[in-house]
């Protein structure tokens, strides 16, 4: 199977939506934007590159001039914004990791943390899930994070069990030894990180459907 090829002058949207990452490409007209329109993350970090075009942008309070080529990130609750500079659009890649609702954080004119704002799944171009009943969402939401608890609850107790025998295989310098440990103990993390993806895959699906919705843009 192949894979498409995106274009930043075509594909004015978001790509590649998941929990794991959410990358989209922009184009901001002349004149757009404001440093005093700022959010946060609760826990994406998020990344800019400029494509072409130059931007202003404000990060924890620091004001910045980007252009092509460059880049730049708002790790998580870090205030951000950008501001379109001259007089040709911007072409911009963002993405954010991870993608989990409610993405964006807004605060009022004091600076004071807005509620949740959950936004509709058309907002990411993507679809609502609207043919399963909300209640069979809500259940399957529930049996994944009790899937994650019986995870982590096993995994807690390899890591203490092999973590004992690393530090013994490392105290004696038997980096053999502990390289086969290091590999058992990656085991049930690996398992319990894509259980974390499957909840947080299901919450976004639930979300949308579980209140009311504000779009932003």
């Amino acid at each position: 199977m192949g894979f498409e090829v995106y274009d930043c002058r075509r594909d004015i949207r978001n790509i590649l939506v998941r929990p794991q990452i959410r990358a989209r490409f922009c184009r901001l007209e002349p004149g757009t934007g404001s440093l005093d329109a700022w959010h946060t993350h609760d826990l994406g970090d998020e990344i800019f590159i400029i494509l072409s075009g130059r931007v202003e942008f404000k990060i924890n309070g620091e004001v910045k001039e980007v252009g092509p080529g460059q880049m730049c990130y708002a790790l998580t609750d870090e205030p951000h914004s950008v501001r379109v500079i001259g007089d040709e659009p911007v072409y911009m890649y963002l993405s954010v990791t991870p993608h989990i609702q409610p993405t964006h954080t807004f605060y009022d004119e004091k600076g004071e943390r807005q509620p949740p704002h959950f936004r509709p799944s058309s907002d990411y171009d993507t679809t609502t899930d609207s043919t399963t009943p909300v209640v069979e969402l809500i259940d399957s939401h529930i049996d994944a994070v009790r899937a994650l608890a019986a995870q982590a609850q096993e995994s807690v107790r390899i890591q203490e069990e092999q973590g004992r025998e690393l530090k013994q295989a490392l105290m004696a310098g038997d980096m053999e030894a502990a390289s086969r440990v290091r590999e058992a103990m990656w085991a049930p993390l690996l398992q319990l990180f894509k259980q974390t993806s499957k909840v947080a895959d299901g919450w976004n699906g639930l979300a949308p459907r579980a209140g009311s919705v504000d779009a932003v843009y």
